[in-house]
């Protein structure tokens, strides 16, 4: 009988992993480019240049291998969103001109095919979908965020100016067609100016001019 070693453990398990994520890289590509309902199991088997069982091994559907690639998409976008804020952690309007400029630049990728999130949500109307699920939370972790450097922008109605600057971003997800690459960023931001000029205007009034009210 041959002995299973710790070693050889490892190694299996680390091979797993790795055709996990070959697996889960080329659906991810394929559902992107293509759309989820396009793109059968057999599909991304071929491409991957691996057995249907091995994928059923690590995604038991083809429903769970699309919450994977919405949760590997949600995990992305996130690293990068904390990579900025990182960098302005003192002075939320230039966090949130920064976090514009690159939702801005990723709008006007000339690859840009939408935001994967509202996309997958368009295409699955079930609201117990996993991967629906997984856009939902998305989205709502973008509003609270959103919401978050509003009361650090001194918001009469964080939760208003939040909603507001939210409709924003998804807004220029889903008109990618109408903006240039150069465009999407400035147009961004100085549409947002305007609405935390206006969400912050009585604070500010206030600061100007202590003498009234």
């Amino acid at each position: 009988m041959v002995k299973t070693t710790v070693s050889t453990m490892k190694n299996m398990a680390e091979n797993g992993a790795d055709l996990r994520e070959r697996v889960l890289e080329i659906a991810s590509k394929l559902f992107y480019e293509r759309s989820v309902r396009a793109v059968g199991v057999d599909l991304v088997v071929a491409k991957a240049g691996v057995a249907k069982t091995s994928l059923y091994r690590h995604f038991r559907t083809k429903d769970d291998l699309v919450a994977a690639f919405l949760s590997r998409e949600d995990k992305d976008f996130w690293n990068i969103w904390d990579e900025v804020a990182q960098m302005h952690t003192s002075d939320p309007a230039a966090e949130l001109d920064a976090h514009l400029f690159w939702i801005g630049e990723r709008v006007g990728r000339p690859n840009y095919r939408g935001c994967p999130q509202i996309n997958v949500a368009a295409e699955f109307p079930e609201s117990d979908h996993p991967a629906r699920k997984v856009a939902h939370d998305h989205k709502a972790e973008l509003r609270r965020r959103l919401t978050v450097l509003a009361e650090r922008l001194g918001a009469r109605e964080p939760e208003e100016l939040g909603g507001q600057l939210a409709v924003l971003v998804n807004g220029a997800f889903v008109s990618s067609q109408m903006l240039t690459g150069e465009e999407a960023a400035p147009l961004l931001q100085h549409m947002a100016h305007a609405l935390v000029e206006s969400g912050c205007a009585r604070e500010v009034r206030t600061l100007e001019q202590p003498g009234q009210g």
